[in-house]
């Protein structure tokens, strides 16, 4: 499998150490254009099929696949942290079944941007197929802070940047760039045997970013009116209506509110990965003759990986360890803290919760929250400023300034994307269906037939030809997979979901019964916890009684232990549901003496 990838792409080859930290760097971009194998001469022929593995019809996940033939490339391979519905697991990443099962045809991952929706499931596609990784110098960075805690040693990677091409088989992709709320971000023009798909990435429309380059426009009209078969656009932001603001507008907020609170300690809770957010943050500490902190595990490995490949600089005058930050003034001092989304483990929620060994947040604080809620998010964040707000902290957050600014295009800019590039045909991506839907409509009212349209789910398989459009095959094995430290989980599959939900919601008895040959020896021991339970009324002498009843209806000489478990699960399980309409889980164990 190896040889043949090696001659379908040659990579630029880092063995990733834990010791010593790889400098990222690429060959000369001019040379990007890599050497591949010819393409198959009838690939022409066969048509282009897309494979949906996750960011379709929910936030988050994001991964797809192209192929054609004997040739498949992976566009993200990401993450979602675990909700309501999966108790106690660290992340969701999709499930990748089929590249499995097909992973000679693999030539590549590409990525678009290094958000964990976009890169946290890449160690855990790696662990399972030896695939080279594609990105910018930014987004590799943070995939080998991925790679180096996950011991993946040997690992080839590519660094591109906008401009670039690279061949992977049958296909060229040429990268685009675009602007997002992370350095590094790009755009796909794939260009395959049936014609050209382009697929946006995250994106907005900023004409004047706060670093780097505006988002390509000349490109990409180029494209439209070169012909592009397929468009697939991130819809995440598509219910807004207007335009999404410059992240200069967060850095005048900013200006003011230091400006303002000149004589208090200013703590700001933002994305780790928003560089340019933090750039500006540096940029107005130095300004306000301040020294910068840093609080959370990932702000920290960000930061390094940002100042590694020059994307971040704040100089060593500047930058104070948190630990000794109760040796300056107030007014001194500004900690740049993750917890933006009111995550329980945070730097921002320990705050809060007055857990946080280092900072105490008192009255003389003015904590700025640089964030917008993620849905689902609300109730954590806006819990973390109430517990501020009693601390005696002032707290701003978006609802009072304009302290934030989205990094996904509002509905005219998809307008403008949908007009410059022209495609025949469109698929909706990167949203719930919602979001799908309503960017689907604005297609068809930019005067696109909805025949041409197509809203995916996650595990459809998409068949694309320049003559007879977009065609839907069988589904392919899909859903979603389940971390737990080093376990891993099939979602559908899971008896341990299923246990973690039933315990989360009905709680638990254990039943402990001691056998000595035929005999039941002594009365049963029952222990409950997480079950809401009448205590005036004498459950337990009753339930006793249900269980010694069924054991005296067992022949002991006959069963075994584990029939003898089923028979006690089942009769107190009847039971307490008749009397409190509840159906925990119930654990016998059975003590041969």
């Amino acid at each position: 499998m190896e040889n043949n990838r090696n001659k379908a792409f040659k990579v630029e080859t880092r063995t990733q150490s834990r010791t010593k930290k790889p400098k990222m760097e690429s060959k000369p971009h001019a040379k990007a254009h890599t050497a591949k194998s010819k393409p198959e001469k009838t690939a022409k022929n066969k048509p282009v099929k897309i494979i949906f593995l996750g960011g379709v019809g929910e936030i988050g996940k994001n991964m797809a696949a192209i192929e054609c033939g004997n040739d498949i490339i992976i566009i993200d391979a990401g993450a979602i942290f675990p909700t309501e519905e999966t108790p106690g697991f660290d992340l969701v990443v999709p499930d990748i079944t089929y590249l499995i099962e097909n992973h000679k045809k693999i030539r590549a991952l590409i990525l678009t941007h290094g958000h964990e929706d976009h890169i946290g499931g890449v160690p855990y596609l790696l662990k399972e197929i030896s695939v080279p990784v594609i990105g910018t110098e930014f987004t590799l960075a943070l995939v080998d802070h991925k790679l180096r805690e996950h011991r993946l040693n040997d690992v080839k990677t590519q660094v591109v940047k906008a401009g670039d091409t690279v061949r992977l088989g049958c296909f060229t992709v040429r990268c685009i760039n675009v602007n997002h709320s992370i350095a590094g971000a790009l755009a796909f023009a794939i260009q395959t045997p049936q014609g050209t798909i382009f697929h946006s990435g995250d994106f907005k429309i900023d004409l004047t970013p706060v670093a780097g380059e505006p988002i390509d426009l000349k490109t990409i009209a180029e494209l439209g009116t070169e012909g592009v078969l397929l468009y697939m656009g991130e819809s995440t932001n598509i219910e807004r209506a207007g335009f999404t603001m410059s992240e200069t507008v967060v850095g005048d907020t900013l200006d003011r509110l230091f400006a303002e609170n000149s004589r208090r300690r200013i703590i700001i809770a933002t994305f780790a990965s928003n560089v340019h957010r933090l750039r500006q943050i540096v940029d107005l500490a130095i300004k306000y003759r301040r020294r910068v902190a840093l609080s959370g595990r990932s702000m920290l490995n960000v930061v390094d990986a940002a100042e590694r490949i020059g994307e971040l600089k704040i100089p060593d005058d500047v930058l104070v360890d948190i630990s000794k930050i109760k040796n300056l003034r107030d007014s001194e001092i500004v900690i740049v803290s993750t917890g933006s989304q009111g995550e329980p483990m945070s730097a921002l929620t320990r705050m809060s919760n007055g857990d946080n060994q280092s900072i105490s947040v008192g009255e003389n604080d003015t904590v700025i929250i640089s964030a917008s809620p993620i849905p689902g998010n609300e109730k954590l964040i806006y819990r973390v400023i109430d517990n501020l707000y009693r601390k005696g902290a002032n707290v701003v957050y978006e609802s009072i300034e304009k302290i934030h600014v989205s990094g996904h295009a509002c509905s005219e800019e998809h307008k403008l994307m949908h007009r410059l590039l022209k495609p025949k045909y469109f698929i909706p991506v990167h949203g719930e269906y919602r979001h799908l839907r309503k960017h689907a409509k604005l297609a068809e009212e930019l005067g696109m037939p909805s025949s041409r349209i197509l809203i995916p789910d996650i595990g459809n398989r998409i068949e694309l030809t320049s003559g007879g459009g977009l065609r839907r095959l069988e589904d392919i094995p899909s859903g979603a997979r389940l971390i737990d430290g080093e376990g891993i989980e099939d979602e559908k599959a899971s008896a341990v979901i299923e246990d973690r939900r039933q315990l989360s919601a009905e709680g638990l008895f254990i039943v402990s019964v001691a056998v000595s040959g035929s005999v039941v020896v002594g009365e049963p021991a029952i222990n409950s916890r997480g079950f809401v339970f009448d205590f005036h009324r004498d459950y337990n002498k009753e339930m006793r009684e249900v269980i010694n009843r069924a054991i005296a209806g067992f022949d002991l000489y006959r069963g075994n232990t584990d029939e003898l478990k089923k028979t006690i699960k089942r009769a107190l399980k009847n039971y307490l549901y008749k009397k409190t309409k509840q159906s925990p889980m119930i654990v016998p164990v059975v003590v041969e003496l």
